[in-house]
């Protein structure tokens, strides 16, 4: 079923691409729901697509492609089949009139398993990650469960990519702000930075079936949460998720041996990482990519030890496949080009290894040098505070004017110098790293209108590398 439903946002996406929507706002209804015959019981898939993002597709435009995908389907079988009428109703009232519906069915449900649930969610999950302006709705109504889910983003950044269309990607913070942090100063999207564009040469494999034209990678790293707005806040990156998309920006599934084996090709220690570790194949359905988890060089320093814990990072990597033909304008072709590519992409990475591996590893780089320079700004930081708290300490210590001592013990609220020293310490620490600074592309909290103006205006720019 996940591989039908991949089809058919490849058919929506490969169609709104052919036709020259820019639009990409809308919504996407993926209704599960087991149904009960004299032949047994069945699984029926409805999707559905409403909105400005696919408001030039016409049923009649599928007509040509609609037998192809026939004939790719495995236990399954496309039909006329109407879901509940309230659940479109629904639907269309958000959104408007509806430009595609498409149904699936498995008559054998013994084929169907709960993981099944499972790879369905986090592939619409991936594919709203680099689609925000669409709200997926996923419904399930099966014999054991009654579940809906809605994927939507929050914060959403349009990034430029050349010639090619460019995708409106999630770019929400899901980590929650320190309780010391004032409610409206704290960035709640990251800044995503595009990395140079990566050529691939297509494997002869693939070229015998016919997939030609040029291929290539382009690469775009989102940090979170993004702490700019507290320049003297150590860092630690300790997670890197990939997603691969194809041409028409739908995610890539299945397990690959070549991201699996990524870390042994990184050089960890130009990265100043300890080690980096694939997560198991179980982990990757839930995560809909691949997770590394990063382990850094462990300090030695006690008074580094001593100091609170640095913010914790994740980094995300999409990776979108690029693919153009001249001589490819059908929309049959770029579909039978789509999926020539996903079925060769792990030749194809390993055909280009080496520079593939190299651009990763520069963008691990880049992003590992914003978080190096801040640690040597905290040392110089803690340098500078000692001489400050061992001078206040003396100048108070040495003082002989009573009423003085009296005064600063009364203002840190302690009872002699000895809890002086540390009260003022942490009065310090906090005062220094916490400190805030405005920055104009920070995503503040205004309040609803703010993200709905957002919506309607996503605007392009392209971050500078520094901004990370």
């Amino acid at each position: 079923m996940l591989r039908e439903i991949q089809q058919v946002l490849r058919l929506i996406m490969c169609l709104k691409k052919q036709k020259h929507s820019l639009k990409t706002t809308g919504g996407l209804l993926v209704l599960m729901w087991t149904d009960t015959g004299a032949s047994g019981e069945t699984l029926n898939c409805t999707v559905a697509a409403a909105g400005l993002w696919c408001a030039r597709i016409k049923m009649k435009d599928l007509q040509h492609v609609l037998p192809d995908l026939e004939k790719n389907t495995f236990h399954c079988e496309w039909t006329y089949l109407q879901p509940d009428p309230e659940e479109l109703c629904t639907f269309t009232e958000l959104y408007g009139s509806l430009r595609l519906l498409l149904s699936i069915q498995i008559k054998d449900t013994s084929l169907f398993c709960p993981e099944w649930c499972a790879h369905i969610e986090a592939f619409l999950n991936t594919f709203s990650l680099a689609n925000a302006g669409i709200k997926i709705h996923l419904k399930l109504k099966l014999s054991q469960q009654t579940a809906q889910q809605e994927f939507r983003g929050k914060v959403k950044r349009r990034v430029a990519r050349g010639n090619q269309p460019s995708p409106v990607l999630d770019v929400t913070c899901r980590t929650q702000p320190p309780v010391c942090v004032k409610k409206g100063c704290w960035c709640l999207g990251g800044h995503p930075v595009c990395g140079g564009q990566i050529p691939l040469s297509i494997h002869p494999d693939a070229m015998d079936q016919g997939l030609f034209g040029e291929l290539s990678i382009q690469p775009v790293t989102l940090l979170s949460p993004c702490v700019l707005q507290y320049p003297h806040l150590t860092t630690q990156l300790t997670q890197i998720k990939v997603l691969v998309y194809s041409p028409s920006n739908v995610p890539v599934t299945g397990p690959s041996i070549f991201f699996q084996n990524l870390p042994a090709h990184l050089d960890c220690q130009e990265l100043d990482m300890h080690s980096l570790h694939c997560s198991s194949f179980k982990d990757l359905v839930h995560s809909g990519g691949f997770v590394y988890t990063v382990e850094q060089e462990n300090s030695e320093d006690a008074e580094e030890e001593s100091n609170p814990s640095p913010v914790q990072q994740s980094l995300l990597l999409f990776l979108f496949l690029q693919h153009s033909d001249p001589f490819t304008c059908q929309l049959s072709d770029i579909m039978v080009s789509e999926a020539l590519i996903e079925h060769h992409l792990e030749d194809i990475l390993n055909n280009n290894r080496q520079a593939v591996t190299t651009a990763l590893q520069t963008e691990l780089k880049n992003t590992l040098k914003a978080q190096n320079l801040r640690q040597k700004e905290h040392r110089k930081l803690r340098s500078a505070a000692g001489v400050i708290l061992s001078s206040s300490l003396s100048i108070v210590s040495c003082s002989s004017n009573m009423d003085f001592r009296n005064a600063c013990l009364n203002c840190m609220k302690v009872c002699d110098t000895r809890d002086l020293s540390d009260s003022l310490r942490e009065s310090l620490r906090r005062v220094t790293s916490w400190k805030f600074v405005s920055k104009g592309g920070c995503y503040s909290d205004q309040g609803h209108h703010y993200f709905e103006q957002m919506e309607e205006h996503l605007e392009s720019d392209k971050p500078k590398r520094t901004e990370i």
